[in-house]
């Protein structure tokens, strides 16, 4: 048995080693010597802040009640890392060169700088993230209730303190050790090493403790995987399977994909605390293996609690329970050390992102609004401002947790609670879209859908959340406001059989994604959000120093450094002076600073109070020295004209280097033209010369009668006929290859029966082999098959193919293999003899022009090598292919391939055709 005040004592314990490796963590990264903690490890297992105690408990409950639907949750987040080059690096990249604070300061940045989109999203976060920080306090409360039963007797020993007062008690503790750990700097800029290193220690506790259980449940208490599932079966228990993949489990992905880069805390881990860009490589696969191995035994602990425990039990407390059963105390204790880890990094880092994003858009530009920051006598000191707003603001988001988790308490299960706050932060994805990737998208826009989207959202899933403790928002759920059926909340304009979820989902992101098209489309920019829009779209085309000068300075450096001195303190904004060169303690209003200091400044101060804040405060710094509307749309005008001529330049520069490489391969086709003209010349005027010189030799003998023999004047005349005939037959290939590719030899390719053509093309061939002593072996026949073809210019490519395989072939009982079949609509003939076949070097250009292949290398004295090279394009005419391939004789194998007409019922059209 545990007792409770052990349990309590091991939490608070936990805490105190975490605060311990904050501690030393920081001091590390402030005497330089951060090592391992600014490594790609750590910062992909502070990632993990993504898996609380929704992911530890609730996973197993959503798969107990669920089926499969808990695999959405981890599926989002993987498809968003899985593609970081597409969202991710530019989310960071633009972090980077615009010192982004947080998500609010991401987008009111993007949209000209606008503090009222701050300001809302700002609201809105806060909104959203109560359910989630209400879950977190449900978790720990109901996990420390749970683990301090004792076995057997059900006496709680807790029973002096109510649900309601336990949950009180850790959020007051939970913000006291947030307030303690997250707030002894104020600079947002600044990376956190201490909170990221005890976040990624969190992670691994929280991982071994799950496989620890996993690990357990399998082969502890059971003898393996199959024996849970026979057991489940035994027991009755099946998974819900029934629309597992169905429209909850779509919406449920995209809210899991929305909220990794959304969630305020998210992004603060995501993005603002990145130091290397180069870190999201291992982040890439590295974050999908954690979350992989986070939910491998899930589905194993939920069958087996469902098979074993009491009618009745939680099942999202199997994690603890199943080793509370079983007698072993210990693993209870370090599940519930895990649980807690999940829930106290999410407390922290969202408490610390919200505070940021509070004091930066809504506490600091109303303290600019009232006082200058010049009056020493006003609130000006900035940065002791911001401690105290930021501290100030982690108080009351764990207050407003605790209400939610007190008006919501009837709800049993954690999943849906996190799947609310989704839905809330979900609200920003379209204008962060847009953000990066529409250059017109404008602030109003941005405006309007985050706030209609949220009303919506508002409307239709948070506030049936409350339906437990108020009966008006029970009625009002039922039959509508004013009984009008068509605005209740989870049946919005008649849409009614959706499951709540998609429902919402659904109807925010539609009324989200049109009013951000429609009012971005009926607005225009100003010139700040131009240059912005400029700087965020095209951000991997410039410099990461380079930034528009918005501000031109008159005011004295003593002022500004002032204004520095009191948000960065006086070293960094001396160190800051310094190294500009820019005296600060100058009181002459003649001698002022550039707009490329000014400009820097409000970069840096940017870095602690947000984009907007610091435009707001040196706005106010230099007395009126803004630069007016028209001098920011010249310089919004000559920005995007340099982009614009930039681009065109590098436009011009790859279209000439691609025109320039273009040349480069027609000079080189034009030399190889030139080289196979003289070579054709070449070949031609030998191969006619040949039979020439033989025919005009023996005429000139027979010019002479009385010298010859009857039977010498049969000879020469006969050898005379046989060279006319091989000249003819040469000139007849010359021409019928230019007729080829000139395209002046179409014919029309009608149905004719190819195996026909087959039979009579080795009918006319028998002759020679006869005559070369050659055996044709036939094979295996495809039977009747009709193609589209000339049967002339199909006989003519057997022939030619047959011809050349007697002719070549040098074995000692040359045989010729013949064969044919049909697969898949397509008719091949295979030609193969056992010859010494065509040499390797040959294999790729046999069917080139003037190609004489021959076994030993020396080309055949016979024939131009025009033959080959004009069967394969009357093959390529018939729509089929000629290929030097292997085949059934260990020589040469020609294979011809036809698509079979697939009207065959047709009569074929006859050979002579």
């Amino acid at each position: 048995m545990l007792s409770p005040d052990f349990v309590i004592l091991t939490a608070v314990g936990y805490v105190g080693l975490l605060f311990l490796l904050a501690y030393i963590s920081d001091a590390r990264a402030k005497s330089g010597n951060a090592g391992f903690l600014s490594s790609p490890a750590i910062y992909t297992l502070s990632i993990s802040v993504y898996c609380t105690s929704w992911t530890f408990y609730g996973a197993v409950g959503t798969a107990a009640r669920s089926g499969l639907e808990f695999m959405a949750i981890y599926m989002g987040p993987t498809l968003v890392f899985v593609g970081w080059w597409f969202l991710l690096r530019k989310l960071i990249r633009i972090a980077h060169s615009q010192h982004i604070t947080s998500i609010a300061d991401f987008l009111s940045s993007r949209y000209g700088k606008s503090s009222r989109l701050a300001v809302l999203v700002t609201l809105i976060a806060v909104v959203s993230i109560t359910p989630y920080i209400a879950l977190q306090l449900k978790a720990i409360t109901t996990s420390i209730q749970t683990v301090s039963v004792a076995k057997g007797t059900g006496a709680d020993h807790l029973a002096t303190l109510d649900e309601v007062t336990l949950a009180l008690g850790v959020a007051i503790g939970m913000a006291v050790f947030t307030i303690l750990f997250g707030t002894r700097n104020v600079d947002a800029r600044e990376q956190h090493p201490g909170v990221v290193a005890a976040i990624a220690f969190e992670a691994v506790v929280k991982l071994l403790a799950l496989l620890a259980v996993g690990i357990f449940v399998i082969y502890g208490v059971s003898d393996g995987i199959g024996d849970i599932y026979a057991r489940a079966v035994e027991a009755g228990v099946r998974i819900h399977e029934a629309d597992t993949f169905g429209s909850r489990w779509v919406a449920a992905l995209f809210l899991s994909a929305c909220a990794v880069i959304c969630l305020p805390r998210q992004f603060q881990i995501t993005v603002v605390e990145n130091s290397n860009e180069d870190h999201l490589r291992t982040a890439s696969w590295a974050f999908p293996c954690y979350m992989l191995a986070m939910s491998v035994f899930i589905l194993p602990i939920a069958l087996y609690g469902l098979s074993t425990m009491p009618a009745g039990s939680n099942p999202d407390m199997f994690v603890l329970t199943l080793p509370m059963m079983t007698g072993h105390d210990a693993l209870a204790l370090f599940a519930f050390i895990g649980g807690f880890s999940s829930a106290t990094s999410m407390i922290i880092v969202a408490s610390i992102a919200l505070s940021i994003m509070v004091s930066n858009h809504i506490v600091v530009p109303l303290a600019l609004r009232r006082t200058s920051p010049g009056d020493e006598k006003g609130e000006h000191d900035i940065a002791r401002l911001l401690l105290r707003s930021r501290r100030i603001s982690i108080a009351l988001m764990l207050l407003l947790g605790f209400l939610y988790f007190w008006l919501t308490q009837g709800s049993d299960a954690l999943a849906p609670i996190g799947l609310i706050s989704f839905g809330g932060v979900a609200q920003f994805f379209p204008a962060m879209m847009a953000a990066l990737y529409w250059r017109t998208a404008t602030m109003k826009g941005a405006l309007a859908a985050i706030s209609v989207g949220f009303i919506v959202w508002a409307w239709t899933l948070f506030l049936p959340s409350f339906v437990t403790f108020s009966p008006v928002v029970k009625d009002l759920i039922a039959e509508g406001p004013w009984s009008i059926r068509a605005l209740r909340p989870q049946a919005l304009f008649g849409m009614e059989g959706l499951d709540p979820l998609v429902h919402s989902v659904f109807w925010s992101m539609l009324a989200n994604v049109s009013v951000l098209l429609c009012v971005s489309a009926a607005t225009s920019q100003n010139a700040l959000e131009r240059i912005q829009a400029s700087l965020f779209v095209d951000v991997f085309r410039r410099s990461a120093s380079y930034q528009p000068r918005i501000l031109r300075g008159s005011a004295t450096t003593s002022e500004l450094f002032f204004v520095a001195e009191r948000v960065l303190g006086w070293s960094r904004a001396r160190a800051l002076f310094d190294s500009a060169g820019v005296p600060h303690r100058q009181a002459a209003p003649q001698q002022g600073v550039s707009a490329d200091f000014i400009a820097r400044l409000e970069r840096e101060l940017a870095g602690s109070i947000g984009s907007a804040s610091a435009h707001i405060l040196l706005t106010k710094a230099v007395a009126g020295d803004a630069i007016s509307l028209e001098e920011m749309m010249q310089i919004a005008d000559e920005t995007q004209q340099a982009i614009e001529y930039s681009h065109a330049l590098e436009v011009k520069s790859q279209e000439l280097h691609s025109t320039a490489q273009q040349l480069k391969e027609a000079n080189a086709l034009l030399k190889e033209l030139h080289q196979k003209k003289d070579e054709f010349l070449s070949q031609v005027s030998h191969e006619v010369r040949t039979p020439m010189t033989s025919i005009r030799s023996f005429a000139e003998i027979l010019m002479v009668p009385d010298e010859l023999t009857q039977q010498q004047r049969a000879r020469f005349i006969t050898t005379i006929h046989n060279e006319s005939v091989r000249l003819t037959k040469l000139l007849d290939e010359i021409l019928d290859l230019s007729a080829l590719e000139q395209g002046e030899r179409d014919w029309e390719n009608v149905p004719v029966d190819a195996e026909a053509i087959l039979d009579q093309a080795i009918a006319v061939c028998e002759a020679l082999a006869r005559k070369r002593l050659v055996t044709i072996e036939s094979g295996p026949r495809a039977g009747a098959c009709v193609v589209l073809a000339d049967a002339g210019r199909l006989s003519q490519v057997f022939i030619n193919i047959i011809a050349n395989a007697i002719s070549h072939n040098d074995a000692r009982e040359p045989v010729v293999h013949i064969s044919s079949r049909l697969d898949d609509d397509v008719y091949s003939v295979e030609i193969s003899d056992n010859g010494s076949g065509v040499p390797p070097l040959f294999h790729t250009k046999i069917f080139e022009k003037f190609v004489r292949a021959e076994p030993d290398g020396t080309p055949d004295s016979q024939g131009l090598g025009l033959g080959l090279n004009i069967s394969h394009k009357i093959v390529g005419k018939l729509n089929g292919r000629l290929e030097l391939t292997t085949g059934t004789l260990p020589g040469a194998c020609f294979r011809i391939i036809l698509p079979v007409w697939q009207e065959a019922q047709t009569t074929p059209a006859p050979l002579d055709a």
